[in-house]
């Protein structure tokens, strides 16, 4: 079962996709965030894919609109990327909206997201969200509030191509330092010679260099996913 769900936060609204495969039982929650252009079918679909494997899956609505250019997308994006508050602010209600479906066990909540939106998942953490997993696909690494990383309280995992040009090793470097030193578990799976984007069929859209879908990286991290899940689930 699927829908739209319209929500407010600070008095805008916005417009998530709600996938049911609770089957009518209390089932895990997954927060689904978007890449930078905002809420399309790239999101809506991985949102279907977890409610086929039997969670409920909301894909949130950061912006209240979608970018049809990349400067648009840049727009949208870089304000809330330089706002930790308000960035963690609209992940929270639309965890909040996730949390209050009827089919969800609010105690097995997780959030994954994809580019931009991976970087949207990982400040949601740092805001100390009550979260068993986290998971970025070809995910923005870099926090202006990197000292809130030990407020994360869920298992991380990202995964990346080794031939990303947006998050080269430096950054991936910087990374599992900051979360070694707040000690918490977590993981980066790194995939040969692929690119940013590598979730989406549709990644050469903007013509940013780099972005390629990568169909075995994007089976092998949708996996890693779901044995995390079956870990933190249990």
């Amino acid at each position: 079962m699927a829908s739209d769900v319209t929500y407010e936060i600070g008095g805008r609204s916005y417009t998530g996709y709600l996938a049911d495969g609770s089957g009518g039982k209390p089932s895990p929650g997954v927060l689904v965030i978007h890449e930078a252009n905002g809420l399309g079918e790239h999101a809506r679909k991985k949102a279907d894919m977890l409610a086929e494997a039997g969670y409920v899956a909301f894909a949130a609505d950061l912006y209240g609109e979608v970018a049809e250019t990349l400067d648009d997308a840049m727009k949208l994006a870089g304000p809330l990327m330089t706002d930790p508050d308000e960035l963690r602010a609209r992940c929270t209600g639309a965890l909040d909206v996730l949390r209050r479906q009827s089919n969800v066990d609010s105690q097995k909540l997780a959030a994954i997201g994809f580019c931009f939106g991976g970087s949207a998942a990982l400040e949601l953490g740092r805001s100390g969200a009550d979260l068993r997993a986290i998971v970025g696909f070809h995910s923005g690494l870099k926090t202006l509030r990197p000292e809130d990383t030990a407020a994360i309280k869920a298992k991380l995992l990202v995964c990346l191509g080794d031939a990303d040009p947006l998050i080269p090793g430096e950054v991936r470097d910087a990374f599992m330092d900051n979360v070694r030193a707040a000690k918490l578990d977590a993981q980066m799976l790194l995939y040969s010679g692929v690119g940013h984007s590598f979730t989406n069929p549709d990644a050469e859209r903007f013509g940013v260099a780099g972005c390629h879908y990568d169909a075995t990286a994007d089976r092998r991290s949708w996996a890693a996913m779901r044995v995390l899940f079956d870990e933190v689930f249990a």
